[in-house]
């Protein structure tokens, strides 16, 4: 009898043994190329905003103002990363909810440096840590973009407290509904590798309402408003570049050929963008300009972001020069149709290049064009899907949008006084001045 015991006892032990040993090989995979690749992303998103898109959109404002953007831009970026830790990752990653995501993970509860977040190959994991670093970047460069639509004019109050309230109901339930667990464009099939409707869309159409509530700035169509510094602008656009390498094959979450094709992809697109940006130009006033041309890497690589992980890079090649020839339209043509003085043509680069780049997504995708798509790929089905997305976006960002602006209004309101205007924003809202005299 106890020599039964003694054996059935070996085999519970046996059996537990293979248990442990099953559950190890379903164990996910964390390599350390990927977690290096996601870090020196993070690192490369950051990179795009500060000082990146700060010099970028500081360039093109008066001397006057040059300080208030790049405050604006580093102060937004900062809030927006702290509120992304308390609640922002919870709510776009958390939960699997069609529209929002849950409150799991509020102050980033449960998260440890044993914590996993999923890739796009089964049983490959990233550390979490790294993925919440990566998003908040994300995040936090999104709502730094919107400031240049109603730069030199708006209180510095009224753009923090505009900034809090959009992400909340804006940017996270747009990134839970296209990348997060059960969201409904993600269900639908929708694609958006790196953010063309969730980041580029969804601040574009937020800037062009904001251009319209702040209203025009001073002497708007009377006076000429001109860049004080084209040179910040080439070495911003420049950063900018750099940084999206990160933003776009970063979003591959995985140091594999997926990033290697968003990488060349977003090597070509700008690229193509910048050239038929200046030859449009060229055609149309005689001349080529720098400022067009470092626009038109901007419109490049905002219009290759959806589909830098499924096109091939002939397609990629198509967005940009797509994206360079109909942007020179959307900062004039267009500009002056919607009648908004949207100061540093948020809409007419990051949203009209993100509506373009999200439908020619559904293009290139397509196998026979050099896409990643499968073999029953529907161009018109998935042009709709994308379309659908497209639309969703700028109804939710608009709305929300002109609905805080109307509280911030009530609460802190949006405008500096004219006199403080006319002597520029750097002194007046923060006692500096970017040039001596």
């Amino acid at each position: 009898m106890l020599a039964g015991a003694a054996h059935a006892q070996d085999g519970l032990i046996q059996a537990a043994d293979a248990a442990g040993s099953a559950a190890e090989a379903v164990a996910p995979v964390v390599e350390k190329g990927d977690v290096a690749w996601i870090l020196t992303s993070t690192l490369l998103v950051l990179l795009m905003t500060v000082p990146g898109l700060a010099l970028f959109y500081g360039g093109l404002v008066r001397a006057k103002n040059v300080l208030s953007v790049l405050m604006q831009v580093l102060v937004v970026f900062s809030v927006i990363v702290l509120l992304w830790a308390v609640y922002g990752y919870s709510l776009a990653f958390g939960g699997a909810g069609p529209v929002i995501g849950g409150f799991d993970k509020l102050f980033l509860a449960g998260i440890t440096p044993d914590s996993l977040a999923a890739t796009f190959t089964d049983g490959v994991a990233l550390p979490e840590y790294a993925f919440v670093a990566f998003q908040a970047t994300f995040a936090g460069i999104t709502a730094a973009l919107i400031v240049g639509a109603f730069a030199e004019r708006i209180l510095f109050r009224a753009v923090l407290l505009f900034s809090m309230l959009w992400f909340t109901f804006a940017y996270l339930p747009i990134a839970h509904m296209v990348w997060g667990e059960g969201g409904y464009l993600l269900g639908k099939g929708a694609l958006d590798f790196a953010g063309g409707t969730v980041v580029h869309i969804n601040a574009g159409v937020a800037g062009l309402v904001g251009a319209w509530l702040v209203g025009r700035r001073t002497g708007y169509g009377r006076e000429a408003i001109k860049p004080h510094s084209l040179t910040f602008c080439m070495v911003g656009a420049s950063l900018l570049w750099v940084g999206w390498f990160g933003f776009n094959a970063g979003s591959n979450l995985e140091a594999t050929s997926g990033a290697a094709l968003a990488f060349l992809n977003t090597l070509l697109a700008p690229a193509a963008a910048a050239l038929a940006w200046s030859a449009v130009e060229a055609l149309l006033k005689g001349k080529p300009s720098m400022l067009g041309a470092a626009s038109g890497v901007v419109a490049g690589l905002v219009g290759i972001t959806p589909a830098c992980g499924s096109v091939g890079p002939m397609g990629a090649i198509v967005i940009g020069l797509a994206c360079g020839a109909l942007c020179v339209w959307g900062v004039t043509g267009l500009k002056r149709l919607l009648k908004a003085d949207d100061s540093l043509d948020v809409f007419g680069v990051h949203g009209l290049g993100g509506i373009i780049g999200a439908l020619l997504t559904g293009v290139f995708t397509a196998p026979h064009l050099g896409g990643t798509g499968g073999d029953d790929f529907s161009i018109v089905s998935q042009v709709l899907v994308q379309a659908e997305g497209v639309v969703i976006t700028l109804v939710w960002s608009g709305v929300v949008a002109a609905a805080a602006f109307a509280l911030v209004k009530l609460a802190v309101g949006l405008r500096v006084p004219e006199e403080a205007e006319r002597e520029g924003l750097d002194i007046t809202s923060h006692g500096e001045s970017a040039y001596e005299s």
